[in-house]
């Protein structure tokens, strides 16, 4: 037996193909052609240079995310603006004048109130309450009469009463209204409130012309009563009141003045035709244009008002009410 065999001969090559391989992932981009094309073979040549325009689209790797639905936006409500609320305070408070109407012999007017008051305005102390036909947002609001007392119709009352007035209640008229209008100019002058200052020496004062006039009705030997409560309650209360806020003071202190220069001269020259044979009183005298002087006021305190909140503006319209009430219990002693 040989020692050595030589190996086998190694197998001839196989002619048959290599065995399938599977195809690679697909891939995450697609192409999309921006024209009809074919293909060309590798064989032709001349068809495989030509270029092909595609352009690539590319699909997310990871899902899409579902975008938050739009913010709408709240429509902003503004409140209805008091009347004359654009031309000033005082313009507001006229309007509160306007509101007053004569029902036999008695001052009456509606106020509208509501639980919220729109704006700025602040539930104290009836800042919700609104004057004239203005409206606070879309509360249910109740209409009340307030009673003011006042007037002095010439002729009479709905149920055909005369009114007839007299020296003695016209003379308490004069010593209350020299009362009030003392206690006005004297918070003006000695208070130490820098709105105050504004409103010394306007040239409506009446303190003195009423003193005039008081002298020579006691040199006619009438009688000088003393104050009655009407003009002692609204004296202590403007002193309260000019302590205590100076806006709200400030609406007494323009609608004392105004409601004399409006009405209360006209009610005191009538009365001194028939029981004073047409004297003139000092009380209806002023130096200058008096209706020059009261717009000096009234600008005055409608740059004043500027600044002040929308509350304390709805309790100075409060305030003017009050004022009205007050002179015109005051007006009424003329026929007591």
């Amino acid at each position: 037996m040989p020692l050595w065999s030589p190996p086998p001969p190694p197998p001839p090559p196989s002619t048959s193909p290599p065995p399938y391989k599977s195809a690679p992932p697909p891939l995450l981009c697609r192409f999309s052609f921006s024209r009809p094309c074919s293909i060309p073979l590798l064989s032709d040549t001349k068809r495989a240079t030509t270029k092909l325009s595609f352009t690539p689209r590319c699909s997310p790797a990871s899902p899409s995310v579902a975008t938050n639905p739009p913010v709408v936006k709240k429509r902003k409500r503004y409140r209805k603006l008091y009347p004359g609320e654009t031309e000033g305070i005082t313009e507001e408070m006229r309007f509160v004048a306007m509101r007053l109407r004569n029902v036999g012999g008695r001052y009456t007017h509606k106020v509208k109130r509501s639980g919220n008051s729109s704006g700025n305005g602040g539930s104290d102390g009836g800042s919700g309450c609104e004057v004239g036909d203005v409206e606070s947002g879309e509360e249910e609001e109740e209409e009340e009469e307030e009673d003011v007392q006042g007037g002095l119709p010439s002729d009479g009352g709905e149920s055909g009463e005369t009114w007839i007035p007299s020296l003695e209640g016209f003379v308490k008229y004069l010593v209350d209204s020299k009362l009030v209008f003392d206690t006005v100019e004297r918070i003006v002058d000695e208070s130490s409130d820098v709105a105050y200052a504004y409103f010394t020496k306007t040239g409506l004062e009446r303190s003195e012309g009423l003193s005039k006039d008081l002298e020579w009705l006691s040199q006619k030997n009438v009688e000088m009563p003393e104050p009655s409560n009407a003009g002692i309650s609204y004296s202590k209360y403007l002193e309260e009141l000019a302590e205590k806020s100076a806006p709200l003071f400030l609406s007494h202190f323009y609608n004392i003045y105004f409601s004399h220069i409006a009405g209360g001269q006209l009610i005191v020259n009538q009365v001194s035709q028939k029981i004073l044979e047409g004297r003139h009183l000092e009380f209806c005298r002023w130096e200058g244009d008096v209706h020059e002087s009261l717009k000096g006021v009234r600008e005055k305190l409608n740059m004043l008002g500027e600044h002040w909140s929308r509350d304390e503006k709805n309790k100075c319209l409060r305030e003017a009410t009050k004022s009205f009430r007050y002179m015109g219990q005051i007006v009424r002693l003329i026929i007591s």
